[in-house]
């Protein structure tokens, strides 16, 4: 099982993180400018707002008073209600501006994730193998799902509110001091308190957002295995065992996540309260100014708004700082993941075989999937074309790792492998891989019809083709006694269908493919004695004419094979037929009355 991901303290490289970020946000640099403008214009004119209310209430104010001075005095009601028509129409279109602000972004916010995620799966095709030796599926589909979803769903609010964040601050303050300096003083003394304490409060949550995301992972690999190993967990009683597992990853998915939440949380109260104390300052000191006439009763309104105004920015800078922290742990994920190193890309002279005889040469292969452990040294050998060629050994010999080579799914360590006389180094892995075809035992059939699960071995068959490879299959007869025949949908887990007849269809795509060399993984170990011999007509079929390379489990069936390489610790101990090698009655022959022996005693 690939390891548990160790969980960061902090980003590895938060600026590297941030200037990538910038980077994927270089193509959409005008819209984001045009968000810009209308944030800074929605923010100028709801900065106005007070004012020119402060306006009509001074207005009002003096009406009132001079009322109550002279019976013959009036209040200017002309003039108020020119004022609050101004102020509508100023909200109108500050709301206008913001709407339009917040279309344009959720438009960005949607395309990055949507480059994000095809560059995801993009790369899931250029990593080689080993990657995912290391790493769980569920720790990358989190990285497609999770990680994308937080940069674009948070993206919104830390672009745009962090604009207009700013430019209130600013434009409250050029309003506060040309309405009182003294004023302005005291409602920013408490700032650099909320803001040290914000600070204080995103160095220690920040942590904990990273290993929210990376629990997350951790969660989802979880899940996933548990789901496609259901029956087997069941068969062995393992559910309490599962559930456990399972809750000891949600546990610390709580611990960090209630940790962050609370952490981050605690910013809004503590800004709240020192805003107030702020509050409460300018409104003592304001109502003795109104008192001594320093200053009018409409400014003193304005001013505790723009007061209110000032605090709202202040706590939402906070908001979006923790906002921020998510998607800063959510991008350092994916571009992680976007960073690994890809497979070794083909040669720029490569060299394709015209007639494909099938000859191929093992020259001193070395390989290991840890430089420092080695696991197949100095093997060498020579296969014709058209042999069938059966390798055996016990488990750890290296069998399956000797097909993974050939398929180039691993770089070798030194050495080479030729085919036809043509290095696979020099061949573009598409073109290898197109002459090889694979029968494994462990079958795999996607949610789809029969017949585009068959077409899998080539996507533009037509259906006479399809047809005409599930004969040569032996499964056209299975295909229409179903239900809807070709059409029939096969679940993802392929349970609707028999281990035997799910193997018969994947003959069928190799069938398809109609590759040159084939690798065959013996498969009819879990099938009934009918269809094992149905299997294997097949299998036989197939293997006429082509070189064949046979992963052999059970020795009886490979007495026929022209060479039988014999494996053990990664190195070819013997070699030659079935008859050659029991002659010898060396490795291979014990190795088969072994399971003679072993049959035998359990018949």
């Amino acid at each position: 099982m690939p390891p548990i991901h160790k969980v960061s303290e902090k980003p590895k490289n938060a600026k590297k993180t941030f200037k990538m970020l910038l980077h994927y946000l270089k193509p959409y640099y005008i819209p984001i400018i045009t968000i810009l403008i209308f944030a800074i214009l929605s923010t100028i004119l709801s900065i106005f707002g007070p004012k020119v209310l402060g306006k009509a209430t001074t207005k009002l104010f003096e009406g009132v008073m001079f009322k109550i001075q002279s019976p013959s005095g009036y209040i200017d009601f002309n003039y108020i209600f020119n004022i609050l028509a101004w102020l509508v129409l100023i909200y109108i279109s500050s709301a206008l501006f913001r709407y339009i602000q917040e279309y344009i972004m959720n438009i960005i916010s949607v395309k990055i994730s949507y480059n994000l995620r095809k560059q995801i799966s993009e790369k899931i095709n250029k990593l080689p193998l080993k990657y995912f030796d290391k790493n769980t599926y569920g720790d990358v589909l989190s990285r497609v799902t999770n990680d994308v979803d937080t940069i674009s769903n948070n993206l919104e609010q830390t672009l745009s509110h962090v604009v207009s964040s700013v430019v209130t601050i600013i434009g409250v303050l050029i309003m506060m001091l040309s309405i009182s300096p003294l004023l302005t003083l005291i409602s920013i003394l408490t700032l650099p308190l909320g803001m040290t304490l914000v600070g204080l409060i995103v160095s220690k949550s920040q942590k904990y957002f990273k290993t929210q995301q990376e629990v997350l992972g951790e969660i989802n690999g979880h899940i996933e295995e548990s789901y496609s190993s259901h029956e087997i967990i069941m068969a062995f009683n393992a559910q309490e065992k599962t559930i456990d597992k399972f809750n000891n990853y949600n546990t610390k998915l709580y611990n960090s996540a209630w940790k962050s939440q609370f952490l981050s949380g605690l910013m809004m109260p503590i800004l709240s309260f020192i805003g107030n104390i702020g509050y409460v300052g300018v409104s003592v000191l304001g109502g003795y100014q109104v008192i001594k006439g320093r200053i009018q009763i409409g400014d003193i309104q304005a001013f505790l708004q723009y007061v209110r105004q000032f605090n709202q920015p202040v706590m939402q800078v906070s908001q979006i700082a923790n906002v921020f922290q998510s998607v800063m742990a959510a991008s350092e994920r994916v571009f992680e993941f976007l960073d690994e190193k890809e497979e070794v890309k083909d040669s720029e002279n490569t060299i394709s075989i015209e007639e494909l005889k099938g000859e191929v040469e093992f020259n001193n292969v070395m390989f290991g999937y840890d430089k420092n452990k080695i696991i197949i040294s100095d093997f060498n050998a020579k296969i014709k074309p058209g042999q069938k060629v059966a390798i055996v050994g016990p488990t750890g010999a290296g069998k399956t790792t000797l097909v993974n080579l050939l398929m180039r799914f691993y770089e070798l360590n030194s050495g080479s492998i030729k085919i036809d006389g043509v290095d696979i180094k020099n061949m573009k892995r598409s073109e290898l891989r197109n002459t090889l075809g694979m029968v494994l035992q462990d079958t795999w059939l996607f949610n789809g019809s029969i017949k585009d699960n068959i077409a899998f071995g080539k996507l533009d068959a037509t259906d006479e083709e399809i047809i005409e490879a599930s004969k040569k299959a032996y499964v056209d007869h299975f295909i229409h006694t179903l239900p809807e025949g070709y059409n029939m949908i096969v679940n993802e887990e392929g349970n609707n269908i028999s281990g035997g007849q799910k193997q018969l269809l994947t003959i069928a795509r190799a069938f398809l493919a109609n590759p040159g060399i084939l690798i065959l993984d013996e498969a009819t170990s879990n099938v009934d004695t009918r269809t094992e011999i149905i299997i294997q007509k097949a299998m036989n079929k197939l293997m006429k004419g082509r070189t064949s390379f046979i992963i052999a489990h059970r020795l009886s069936t490979i007495r026929d094979a022209d060479l039988i390489l014999v494996m053990d610790n990664g190195n070819i101990v013997e070699q030659g037929n079935h008859e050659e090698l029991l002659n010898k009655k060396g490795y291979y022959y014990n190795l088969y009355n072994s399971q003679f022996e072993t049959k035998t005693s359990e018949s």
